[in-house]
């Protein structure tokens, strides 16, 4: 059985995986690491993944990466531009695949080309930026984000943080490395019910030993602005410093729980 179907991606990192050039290089290389939003060049389709690199990103600082999957129906585009201002102020790359169907791979049937491809993207984009090995998330919205928590569990091992927003069930049957979870569900969903969806998947994730911050928002299917911060803020500060930073003006907050052991 390949390890496609199983949801492993075949990717090669580690803190040595890519050498910044020289100061004297830097200044003659006629190809520096491209900047901006752009289509990976392994594959220019229609298709293919966005990558969006800051401004502020240099090669000879390590940056955060997250991978994003967009729901069903949709486009990497559409989930690129709630996360755009947070990874300019967070220097994050951000890789949003696309999917082949209408949905991700194992939605439809089995891990297969949607898993191929977003490990070709990942090895691409290693061997071009400074990635920190310790600051790799992967995330989604709605389809995206029960694609997100499956490959995020079974990949823990590249993984550190699993951003799912708004998921709907768990497909997975290996596990690897210990990820810590952000999981966020408005109450009034009636798409992915909340009380079928997340209000179930989050008691087993705990109970499989993984730390959870679940959030439950009042609102529907959506990305409220003040999740996305908090996701980001939770991501990225170390963990001792993990605290509750959502006032109730930005979104009404039903239940905000966090595992600290």
């Amino acid at each position: 059985m390949s390890s496609y179907s199983l949801g492993r991606l075949k990717v090669s990192h580690s803190e040595s995986s890519f050498e910044p050039a020289s100061d004297a290089s830097l200044q003659a290389s006629p190809t520096p690491s491209k900047l901006g939003l752009q289509r990976l060049a392994s594959e220019p389709s229609a298709s293919s993944a966005l990558l969006y690199v800051p401004a502020s990103y240099k090669p000879d600082q390590p940056a955060p990466l997250l991978v994003l999957y967009h729901g069903a129906g949709g486009r990497a585009h559409n989930l690129f531009v709630p996360f755009q201002d947070l990874a300019d102020h967070s220097g994050t790359i951000l890789l949003l695949p696309e999917s082949r169907g209408a949905t991700w791979d194992v939605i439809l049937a089995d891990f297969g080309a949607d898993v191929r491809a977003t490990g070709e993207a990942l090895n691409e984009i290693f061997s071009s930026y400074n990635i920190d090995p310790k600051k790799i998330a992967i995330g989604g919205f709605s389809d995206g984000a029960s694609y997100a928590l499956s490959l995020g569990i079974i990949n823990g091992d590249l993984f550190s943080h699993i951003l799912a927003f708004s998921p709907g069930f768990i497909a997975a049957q290996d596990f690897h490395g210990s990820p810590r979870i952000f999981v966020s569900h408005g109450t009034q969903d009636q798409v992915l019910r909340i009380d079928t969806c997340s209000a179930r998947l989050v008691p087993r994730l705990r109970h499989a030993g993984y730390r959870v911050k679940y959030i439950e928002f009042e609102g529907g299917h959506t990305l409220p602005p003040a999740i996305l911060r908090e996701s980001f803020l939770w991501w990225l500060q170390p963990p001792e410093q993990e605290q509750d930073r959502i006032q109730s003006a930005d979104v009404p907050v039903i239940r905000s729980e966090i595992d600290r052991t």
